[in-house]
């Protein structure tokens, strides 16, 4: 999957999976192996610190209600008016993600080693996906992201329920995938899953053209 990228180097893995799949956690293993990670959630926080050009164009687009008294973007609130409402949301990505997509694929070319890992939580609604030469999804049933999302962020089942169903579904994400990595509680499988994975990348990053 290689449109969309102008350099052939180095070779990009995109790591996704839905929320509470587990995705920071299997980046952290490929980390501990030596692997540049790139994390586009981190990315989005970076934009839009005070003073940035995307947080001016979001309080342009949806008012001083979005800024706390910092200066800085109220990310309680901005979660409040995007949450349900597609509109919105669309209004605020087509701010965030070209910015995003920008720097994540600068801080891969400029990372050392043979293949990088770019997280992306919802890549596959986005067109990044077409800048990667491979794609790893995180996957686990729904009553894991259920279980997981309750235990992390207190969420009620209701409300835990509505933000799994606001992504893209896990048939959509594995339709999308080179590899998959079922997480649903075994580390050692899941670290063992990693390794193999790395060797493969190593593998690949080593005979592509």
């Amino acid at each position: 999957m290689q449109e969309g990228r102008q350099s052939k180097n180095p070779f990009i893995v995109g790591l996704t999976g839905g929320i509470a799949s587990g995705k920071s956690t299997i980046a952290e293993y490929f980390a501990g192996l030596g692997v540049p990670v790139v994390d586009t959630d981190v990315i989005a926080r970076e934009v839009v610190m005070p003073g940035s050009a995307a947080l001016a164009k979001i309080r342009d687009e949806f008012g001083p209600a979005v800024i706390d008294k910092s200066g800085a973007l109220d990310r309680g609130a901005m979660r409040s008016l995007v949450f349900e409402d597609p509109d919105r949301r669309h209004r605020l990505e087509s701010i965030l993600h070209p910015v995003i997509r920008t720097e994540a694929f600068r801080q891969a070319q400029a990372a050392a080693g043979p293949y990088v890992i770019i997280v992306v939580p919802l890549l596959f609604e986005s067109p990044m996906k077409d800048g990667m030469d491979r794609i790893l999804v995180v996957d686990c049933s729904v009553d894991t992201q259920l279980e997981r999302l309750r235990a992390r962020d207190g969420e009620s089942e209701e409300r835990a329920r509505r933000i799994i169903a606001t992504q893209a579904s896990r048939d959509e994400r594995l339709s999308i995938a080179d590899d998959v990595i079922e997480n649903d509680g075994d580390k050692q499988a899941s670290r063992n899953a990693v390794r193999q994975l790395h060797d493969a990348y190593l593998q690949l990053a080593g005979t592509k053209p």
